[in-house]
């Protein structure tokens, strides 16, 4: 009995052990194509090891969530990481089969003495009388070869100091976005046709001097996805890093944007030249009153007398009558009303009450770029060259300022809408729109003065002389009491000692020779009225009261606008 148990133990055993062999020789058949592949694998056992491993885990960020329906299909991308410290690398490293690979880009430590104030400093030698100016080098980094190339640029944006009652002026800011703007143009420098993508993490976002907000594609809580016009932005990357330096001449911005287009051996139609067929005008706003109807019409007619054909715009609200509308038409100004905005920040029946209309601006966007020209101001050159130029560009005003009596803008409604919002929030220094702007736009690229001379001679050293502009201006500011509405025999600024600062007879006779060029029907708009006359010659008596030295009061007036005074 036993053995009979034992024999059929035995049989038990071979059946399943040739049922284990037939098992194995099935493995080892349905490997046999790996071996021979892979000859350095030996053995079923240790494929059987490497199936047994779980699969990758593939790294999904909220970044890549959040632009995952912008990128292209069946492409796999190259993610640039910039300002991501070294500990927080594995949170925004993207993985999977649609990225190719993740690069960090280093940032080079700011120079000690690399300041705000360094940037934008007081005053510089636009004449070259001592030293030729210059910038300070903000280090960005350096991307060679088509393996920098990115398709996406990561960045966390400092937020340190920001509040929405100023502007932020932060050097370390100021490289980040300079950083982000730099990779982005140069991985489509090779390529016209390639979108890149920037993402900004960080509450206070991008610098919208930089960054538009017409390219921002989504936002949701402290991320901002922008798709940057690559050209617009190249062309800010090729101007001076601040105010410490004068806008290069446009001649030399072509000639850099050639010499990379030669050596890169592409043609005008792959380049990222920034400078391309665009709609451009000047634009200029009345408002509140017609005191300035006859300026602005000065102003059309200075443009047209330099040779400019351009498109000339002119704002206007209400206050404008019908009459007035005419001659500024015939002028060369093309019409549109507008509800004028008052400054939040000024007071009552103040001169810049309702400065804040000039924001309206931003709304002109049937046009890529604008010059704003004031009323009060004339054309003494060509000066169609401004249209080169990014926003914000504007020549210096005093300290560390622009003045916004001639500004380069590009029209956004977004822009103007974040400007309307802001006005609440951000103080003007004067009340008026120029304070605010120089808040909102704390980067901007400095014109040369000879694009706004304002008529201002404070140094009294010079009383009882003649005061004299420069020959080569482009464009003169009438600051005080503007020439039309004085006689033309003397600059009336000289009987009034709180204006005697803007007095001159040569700078005056400027004005009065671009009136001479006008047609005759529009001389009509330029005469005086007899509160005009009232007041100047209660200014005359003022003068001749207080034994001003000039003695403006004696000269005899042979003004012809004189003998035909208006109501």
């Amino acid at each position: 009995m036993g053995a009979k148990n034992n024999n059929s133990s035995k049989r038990i055993f071979m059946f399943y052990l040739i049922l284990i062999s037939l098992s194995f020789l099935g493995l080892v058949l349905m490997y046999k194509p790996l071996f021979l592949l892979n000859p350095m694998i030996s053995s079923p056992l240790v494929i059987e090891i490497r199936y047994s491993l779980p699969p990758p885990v593939i790294r999904n960020p909220r970044w890549l969530r959040l632009i995952r329906n912008y990128l292209p299909d069946q492409k796999k991308i190259r993610v640039g990481l910039l300002n991501i410290a070294e500990n927080e690398r594995e949170s925004y490293e993207a993985s999977g089969t649609s990225i190719l690979e993740n690069v960090h880009v280093p940032l080079d430590p700011l120079p000690n003495n690399l300041t705000w104030k360094s940037l934008f400093p007081v005053w510089i030698d636009e004449d070259h009388t001592w030293h030729t100016p210059s910038c300070p080098e903000v280090p960005l980094p350096r991307v060679e070869g088509t393996d920098s190339d990115v398709d996406v640029v990561v960045v966390k944006v400092p937020c340190d100091g920001f509040s929405e009652n100023r502007g932020l002026r932060d050097v370390f800011r100021l490289q980040v976005n300079l950083a982000a703007a730099n990779l982005a143009v140069e991985s489509g420098r090779r390529n016209v046709d390639r979108t890149v993508y920037v993402v900004f993490i960080g509450s206070c976002g991008p610098m919208h001097e930089i960054f538009r907000c017409d390219e921002r594609v989504r936002r949701v809580g402290e991320y901002w996805v922008y798709r940057p016009n690559l050209r617009k932005l190249k062309q800010k990357l090729l101007m001076p890093v601040g105010s410490c330096q004068i806008a290069p001449p446009v001649t030399q911005l072509d000639q850099e944007a050639w010499r990379q287009q030669k050596n890169e051996s592409l043609t005008s139609t792959t380049t990222l030249s920034p400078f391309v067929a665009q709609r451009v005008a000047y634009v200029t706003l009345l408002h509140s009153s017609e005191v300035y109807v006859c300026g602005a019409i000065a102003l059309a007619q200075s443009i047209r007398q330099s040779g400019s054909t351009q498109d000339m715009i002119l704002l206007h609200d209400d206050s404008i009558t019908n009459a007035s509308r005419k001659g500024l038409s015939l002028a060369g100004w093309k019409l549109r009303l507008v509800e004028r905005i008052r400054s939040p920040f000024s007071k009552k029946g103040s001169y810049n009450e309702w400065n804040y209309s000039k924001l309206r601006v931003w709304q002109v966007t049937d046009y890529d770029k604008l010059v704003f020209i004031d009323a009060d101001f004339i054309i003494a050159k060509n000066v169609d060259y401004l249209f080169f130029y990014p926003q914000l560009s504007a020549a210096g005003n005093n300290r560390v300022l622009f003045n916004s009596g001639v500004m380069v803008l590009e029209p956004s409604a977004c822009l103007f809408q974040d400007l309307m919002l802001r006005s609440f929030k951000i103080e003007s220094y004067n009340g008026g729109d120029q304070g605010f702007l120089n808040e909102y736009f704390v980067w901007w690229h400095r014109l040369s003065k000879r694009v706004n001379t304002m008529k201002y001679f404070g140094d009294e050293s010079n009383k009882g002389k003649k005061r004299h502009l420069p020959d080569n201006l482009e464009g003169i500011h009438y600051l005080g009491i503007k020439p039309w509405l004085c006689y033309r025999d003397y600059d009336c600024n000289w009987d009034l000692k709180t204006r005697r600062v803007y007095a001159s007879e040569s700078v005056n006779e400027r004005w009065w020779k671009v009136y001479d060029k006008m047609p005759k029907k529009l001389k009509g708009y330029c005469g005086l009225t007899r509160k005009m006359d009232k007041n100047i010659e209660k200014w005359r008596k003022i003068a001749k009261l207080n034994g001003l030295p000039e003695r403006h009061w004696r000269v005899e007036v042979r003004d012809p606008r004189k003998k035909n005074l208006l109501n």
